[in-house]
Formats: structure tokens, C-alpha cells, sequence
């Protein structure tokens, strides 16, 4: 069975995230973009302000464990499970990330954990 073209996109998308390829990764957003970070009470606007905030995590690894992806013509849903090492510093945390998706291209992007607090307080140090 062939994987749902949303559910490649974002396959995809993770993939290139991880490796440094965040032009490849930002293709796939749409230039207006509304983007709400785990526990943030007000979201990124646009493209320039999401690639704004992955620049402020360069030389931080991300590794994503996609438990599974669920997606139709409108959204995807991924269960992940996150490793990310900064230094000495890991942290590790399930989510699940849901996309809207509108002609290939990611509109909004809502995440949501098993440990809010713990993922604010690590990423603080980067802000």
C-alpha cells in the first residue's frame, strides 16, 4: 500500500530537519504558516519567524522516532517519540504533532506532549 502523499510530506520533511537541510524542510511550509510550539501560549506567524527559531537550535541533534503517521487530504497526525542533545543535555519526550496541509504545503502545525514543562524548560536555554 502506498503511503498518503501528507503523510510523505512530513516523513520527508523530519528527515531533512534532521540531517541540517531546513531549505528542504522550509519548501514544505506555506509562506503563512501558523506554527504552535509545545506548551507556547501564542504561535510563530510565517515562515521566516518558524526557520527563525530552528536557526536559534542549530548544533542541537534531533533524532525522531515516527511510532506512526496517520493522514488524509486536509491533516496529518504523527506519533513520535523525540531524543534531543544539546551538549551534555537530553532530553527525551513523546508527542503527537498534527499538520494541516493544503496544496503540499504545510499550513499549521500544532504539537502536543507527555511533559510540557520539562520541554519548555529545556528549550528556554535556547531562546
Amino acid at each position: 500500500m502506498t503511503e498518503h502523499p501528507n503523510a510523505a510530506l512530513y516523513r520527508e520533511g523530519w528527515e531533512k530537519f534532521q540531517i541540517g537541510e531546513t531549505d528542504a524542510a522550509a519548501a514544505m511550509m506555506d509562506d503563512d504558516i501558523v506554527w504552535w510550539q509545545i506548551g507556547a501560549a501564542e504561535p510563530l506567524r510565517g515562515k521566516a519567524a518558524v526557520l527563525g527559531s530552528m536557526q536559534a537550535l542549530e548544533g542541537v541533534d534531533f533524532k525522531l522516532d515516527i511510532h506512526d503517521i496517520l493522514a488524509n487530504d486536509d491533516h496529518t497526525v504523527a506519533l513520535v517519540t523525540a531524543t534531543v542533545r544539546a551538549g551534555d543535555q537530553e532530553i527525551s519526550y513523546r508527542t503527537t504533532e498534527i499538520l494541516h496541509v493544503s496544496d503540499g504545503k504545510i499550513t499549521e502545525r500544532w504539537a502536543f506532549s507527555d511533559d510540557t514543562e520539562r520541554i519548555g524548560e529545556f528549550f528556554a536555554q535556547f531562546s
